[in-house]
């Protein structure tokens, strides 16, 4: 049976990948949760020290399409962590684009990140 069991799993899998993975980018978005080191730029070249923050947050499903684009595509890691940083920074720190217009964010020295569907 455990030949069958493993056949099983291995085909059921990628189908359930599959469905979080298309509602993640449609509908759901993803959940984002990290550890990092946060700075900050603001108009007319002032800035904030960064420092280490925790941070769970709730991206919306364009922010999912893009990761999973650029991963699809090859992305580095670096690329990677600047969709996050610009999810981020748009739904976090800048409340959906609602306050703190231009302000910069830099998502560095990552301790921990997930990303749920």
């Amino acid at each position: 049976m455990h030949g069958l069991e493993g056949e099983v799993k291995k085909r059921w899998q990628p189908q359930i990948r599959a469905k979080a993975k298309k509602k993640a980018v449609t509908t759901g978005g993803i959940v984002v949760s990290t550890r990092a080191r946060f700075g900050f730029t603001a108009a007319a070249g002032t800035t904030d020290d960064a420092r280490i923050r925790d941070i769970t947050q709730a991206l919306p499903p364009e922010f999912a399409d893009q990761l999973f684009t650029a991963r699809d595509q090859g992305a580095g890691e670096d690329q990677l962590r600047q969709i996050a940083a610009d999810g981020l920074a748009q739904m976090y720190f800048r409340a959906n684009n609602s306050r703190a217009h231009g302000l910069g964010v830099e998502f560095t020295d990552v301790e921990r990140l997930d990303i749920e569907l």
